[in-house]
C-alpha cells in the first residue's frame, strides 16, 4: 500500500421507517506500524467552520476511529463487545454506546476494506443497527 491514499467511509443506519446512508470521501495518508494499519485524513463539517483530524487504526478484530478538531471522539469497535464513549460536537455532547456484532477486514496489495456491523445507543437509548464500510485505496499517480 502506498503512503498517499483515498479514504471512503460509507455508513448505513437501519431505522424503523427509513434507512439513512452517509458517505465521506477524502485523501489521506497510510502507514503500517507494529502490524497495525493507520489511516490519517481530514473531515470537513457542513455548515461549520474548521476541520476534524481523523485517525483510523485497524488490527486483529478491533478498529479505532479517533477524531480531533471540530468534533472529538474515540470510538472503539471490538467484535462481540460494547464500548461507550462521549462524542463532542459543535451542536452538543452525546454519550455513545457501540455494540460491535462483526468486523471483517480484507487486505489486498493496494486496498484495505473493513466492514463493521454494530448496534448504536445514544444517551443510553438504542437508536439503530448500523453498518460502516471503510475502503482505503492507494492513490493513482
Amino acid at each position: 500500500m502506498k503512503k498517499d491514499v483515498l479514504v471512503s467511509i460509507s455508513g448505513l443506519q437501519y431505522e424503523i421507517d427509513k434507512d439513512e446512508a452517509v458517505e465521506v470521501i477524502s485523501v489521506g495518508e497510510y502507514f503500517n506500524k507494529n502490524e497495525k494499519h493507520y489511516i490519517l485524513y481530514e473531515e470537513i463539517l457542513e455548515d461549520y467552520e474548521g476541520t476534524t483530524n481523523c485517525t483510523i487504526k485497524m488490527f486483529d478484530k478491533q478498529i479505532d476511529i479517533i477524531k480531533r478538531g471540530a468534533t472529538n471522539v474515540h470510538m472503539i469497535f471490538e467484535e462481540n463487545k460494547k464500548n461507550t464513549t462521549f462524542y463532542y460536537t459543535p451542536y452538543g455532547d452525546l454519550q455513545v454506546g457501540i455494540f460491535t456484532n462483526k468486523i471483517n477486514i480484507t487486505e489486498e496489495e493496494n486496498k484495505i476494506i473493513a466492514d463493521i456491523s454494530y448496534g448504536l445507543d445514544i444517551n443510553c437509548a438504542f437508536v439503530s443497527e448500523c453498518q460502516i464500510q471503510i475502503k482505503v485505496t492507494s492513490k493513482k499517480v
